[in-house]
Parts: structure tokens; C-alpha cells; sequence
């Protein structure tokens, strides 16, 4: 393999030159085309013996970079806008949906046990706040962060914290100990928040403020868990793929959920900021939350599974992922 690096290392310099160069002559363009197929079988031969290596990974990229300067117009923009938000997106959050669901039963398990603790046992509340500390909290702390600021600051301050939140889980999920501490981390402060105000007999006003907009941003810190674990898990079990493929493929998708996250937090966001401080009733507020979560889970499950068993699975298409070749 050293041998063969040696003897086509200056051809393979010499495309990866053209490929990115702005603007090609006539027989630059031709030189180019020549390149790119004798690359193309030095890259079959490669990985017919070593697939996951280093020199394997640079070709495909070097070879996809030429592809994109003879592969023909480039495509329509709004066409692609239709086919990330009617077959991509959902297809990657309906492979998540279990996933999901139970990242949030975890969730839900620790916070109702912080809660029940923390609500049943004067010691541990003690352990967590002084009594004048914890009245202040129920009566004035927990209700003016809602308030405190104008809601369209307070919205995109809240949007760019969970998007922080969901970011973490979602770049550091291939570790496989990271999601794992953001699901605790975050129940356990839900759940000692609803155990100071049970404590106090307030439960009510707890759950008016944090069930509007908690209902989809918990939903989408729990997106952002499944994900990470997927990625996580393609790396520990690729199954028929080669381990290198099955984390590309994970991880593109994983790009496709993370863009999708940034409009759902948005929107969470923006409930958060707007409605859970209004002067609305309780029970609009929380039928609001209600409506965006159900909305989320109707494109999901329903669009998601009908892309999922089309063929999608939120990846690139095969030929934007460097998989097909040009014929010779």
C-alpha cells in the first residue's frame, strides 16, 4: 500500500488541486475528468484492501469534491428546502421516536423521585434551601424569571440555552456517558424545583408555569439524548456496515436532527417567552404547550413514518454522500 501511495500520491495531489481550484481552462477540465477515473479505481482497489483507512476517507472526499465541478447545474434550492422538511427531517425524528420516549421515561422516573423526596421529607429540603429560601423562591424566584425581562429577549435567551443543552447531548453523545449526565443533571433540577413547591402545598403553580412551554422544550432536550445515543450506538454495534460507515451515516443524520432541534426550540422558545408568562388561563397556556407538542408528534410519526418506509432515513442522498461514482 506504501508502494502504491508512492507511485500515485503526485496524481491524486494534482486532482485534489483541481478540484478546488476556482476557475479550470479547457484542458484543465479535461486533465480533471482523466483524474477523476483513474482515482476512482485506485480508490476501489484501496478499499478492497484496507476500507476504513485514513487514505480511503481522503480519496472519497477529494473524489466528491471533483464530482460537484462536471456532475451537470447545481439543484434547486427550494427543491432541496421540500425534501429536507417533507422526507428527511421526519424520517430522522421518526428513527428516534422510542428512542425518545424513553430517554423521557428516564427523565420523568428521576424527577418524580426528587420530587417526592424533596416534597415528603423536611430533612432533604432543608439539605437544599433554608425555609426563608425556599419561600422566596416559591413566591417571588421562580415566577419573575418569567417575567423579569421583555419576552422577546427572554425567549431568545431561553432558545440559545437549550439549544446549548441539546447541542452538548448531540456532539458528545458518541462518548456514552455525556447524555446520560445532561437526563439527570436536568431531572434532578426539575425534580427538586417541584418538591420545594410541594412542600409548600403549590404544586399547582409549578406545573401552570413549567407544563406550557416544558411540554416540547423537555421533548427536544430528549430528541437531542436519542440522538447522541444513536450516533453512540453505531459506533459500538454497526451491525452489517463497516463501523466507519454506520457513525458517517449516523452522524449525517444527526446533523439533519440538530437542524431541525434549532427551529423546534425556536418555537418552545417562543412559548416560553410569550404564552407561560401571559396573563392568559392556566388551562389555555397548557393546552397551547399541549397543541405544539401534538403538532410535533403528528409530523413525526405520521410524515416520518411515511418517509421512513419510502426509503429515507434523514442521511444525504447516496450520491451527495460519496457512495456513486461516475462510470469510466
Amino acid at each position: 500500500m506504501d508502494a502504491f501511495s508512492a507511485v500515485n500520491a503526485d496524481k491524486w495531489s494534482r486532482l485534489h488541486e483541481l478540484a478546488h481550484k476556482g476557475k479550470l481552462s479547457g484542458p484543465e477540465a479535461d486533465e480533471l475528468l482523466a483524474l477523476y477515473q483513474a482515482t476512482s479505481a485506485h480508490l476501489s482497489l484501496i478499499r478492497s484492501v484496507a476500507p476504513e483507512s485514513g487514505l480511503s476517507a481522503s480519496l472519497s472526499a477529494t473524489l466528491a469534491q471533483a464530482r460537484t465541478r462536471f456532475t451537470g447545474a447545481r439543484s434547486n434550492p427550494m427543491a432541496d428546502l421540500e425534501r429536507f422538511f417533507v422526507l428527511a427531517l421526519p424520517a430522522a425524528f421518526y428513527r428516534l421516536a422510542w428512542l425518545t420516549l424513553a430517554c423521557g421515561a428516564a427523565f420523568l422516573i428521576i424527577g418524580a423521585a426528587y420530587a417526592v423526596w424533596i416534597g415528603s421529607s423536611p430533612e432533604a429540603l432543608r439539605a437544599v434551601a433554608s425555609e426563608a429560601a425556599a419561600k422566596q423562591y416559591v413566591e417571588e424566584d421562580f415566577i419573575d424569571y418569567y417575567s423579569e425581562n421583555p419576552a422577546a429577549s427572554f425567549a431568545g435567551a431561553v432558545w440559545t440555552n437549550n439549544a446549548w443543552i441539546s447541542a452538548q447531548a448531540v456532539a458528545l453523545g458518541i462518548t456514552g456517558v455525556w447524555v446520560p449526565i445532561i437526563l439527570f443533571t436536568n431531572a434532578q433540577g426539575v425534580g427538586v424545583a417541584a418538591g420545594i413547591f410541594a412542600a409548600a402545598g403549590k404544586s399547582d403553580v409549578f406545573f401552570s408555569y413549567i407544563l406550557p412551554h416544558g411540554l416540547m422544550e423537555l421533548t427536544a432536550v430528549f430528541i437531542a439524548c436519542a440522538a447522541g445515543l444513536r450516533i453512540f450506538w453505531a459506533m459500538v454495534s454497526p451491525g452489517p456496515r463497516t463501523r466507519l460507515r454506520a457513525v458517517a451515516e449516523e452522524g449525517r443524520s444527526l446533523v439533519t436532527v440538530a437542524l431541525g432541534l434549532v427551529l423546534v426550540l425556536f418555537v418552545s422558545g417562543l412559548v416560553e417567552g410569550f404564552v407561560t408568562p401571559s396573563p392568559l388561563p392556566v388551562w389555555a397556556k397548557i393546552a397551547i404547550g399541549a397543541a405544539v407538542l401534538a403538532c410535533y408528534w403528528t409530523y413525526a410519526l405520521v410524515w416520518g413514518r411515511r418517509a421512513y418506509l419510502a426509503g429515507e432515513r434523514g442521511d444525504l442522498r447516496r450520491e451527495d454522500a460519496g457512495y456513486t461514482e461516475i462510470a469510466a
